[in-house]
């Protein structure tokens, strides 16, 4: 990410360890210069095989739009991709590795593919107890994944606007609920959008350990803090994963992915105003 509104346009490279805060998004950072939400753009990253490119931004955070994945994926889409001679390599995880956090806890296997299962227990009567099993490939992200919504509370809202925190918050950029029911007029895009977003910033928080993962990943209860605190233990124990160099057999979900760029001189004037 490059910051072209400070001096020097600074760059801060999207990795675990430049992550200062996870307070409701997560946020990276380098010598007082700082970016964040930027786990929905990661995300589509992920979710588009694109693991080569320079966000640049001229304020401290990335735009929000409805809150999901879906306006980046069509903006990367209309950009265009090429692939590049550089290898790829993948992290692989070798052997079980969990994170608690109370009774939250993340968990991964070993497996021959990228793949979730994620559960949340809120509450509420419109959330409760939802939990989704998704494993990618070409085509589901987009379908089942990229179009999920943040969303939030109406209390917590009016209090974090009273901070002078989430002044763009709204109907249009996330789903919100009151006590009892869902405010948006549209309702729902998912029965269980809910957990598909967990899934979304789950994914955007992975992509900062710099490469592709293949494993399969349990997560209970868990948000953007234990993501990274979960990736920070998995890099950090050398033995419970394995890179994956292209000499090595590559699994078949991921052998449809080049690495890629975006072209640049794609872009409208519209998007690059972004």
């Amino acid at each position: 990410f490059r910051r072209v509104d400070v001096n020097d346009c600074p760059l801060i490279t999207a990795r675990h360890h430049q992550v200062v805060d996870t307070l409701f998004a997560t946020t990276i950072g380098f010598n007082g210069v700082v970016v964040s939400t930027i786990e929905h753009l990661l995300a589509t990253f992920f979710g588009s095989r694109i693991d080569n490119v320079i966000v640049e931004l001229d304020g401290p955070e990335v735009p929000i739009f409805d809150g999901s994945a879906a306006t980046y994926l069509k903006l990367l889409q209309r950009a265009g991709l090429q692939e590049q001679s550089a290898p790829r390599n993948y992290l692989k995880v070798e052997r079980p590795i969990l994170v608690r956090e109370g009774d939250s806890f993340i968990k991964a296997l070993p497996a021959d593919c990228f793949q979730v299962h994620y559960l949340i227990d809120f509450s509420h009567p419109m959330v409760g107890r939802q939990e989704f099993s998704w494993c990618f490939n070409d085509k589901s992200f987009a379908r089942e994944i990229a179009k999920a919504r943040t969303f939030g509370f109406f209390k917590d809202v009016q209090k974090l606007q009273g901070m002078g925190l989430a002044r763009g918050g709204s109907l249009d950029n996330a789903i919100v609920f009151d006590d009892h029911r869902i405010l948006n007029n549209d309702g729902f895009r998912y029965s269980n959008e809910c957990v598909r977003h967990k899934i979304l910033d789950f994914m955007g928080d992975l992509a900062l350990a710099g490469m592709p993962l293949v494993g399969h990943f349990q997560a209970y209860k868990a948000g953007h803090a234990l993501h990274n605190r979960f990736l920070r233990q998995l890099v950090s124990t050398p033995d419970s994963y394995a890179v994956l160099s292209p000499d090595a057999p590559i699994p078949a979900s991921y052998l449809r992915s080049p690495k890629f760029h975006i072209f640049p001189e794609r872009f409208s004037p519209a998007t690059k105003a972004l």
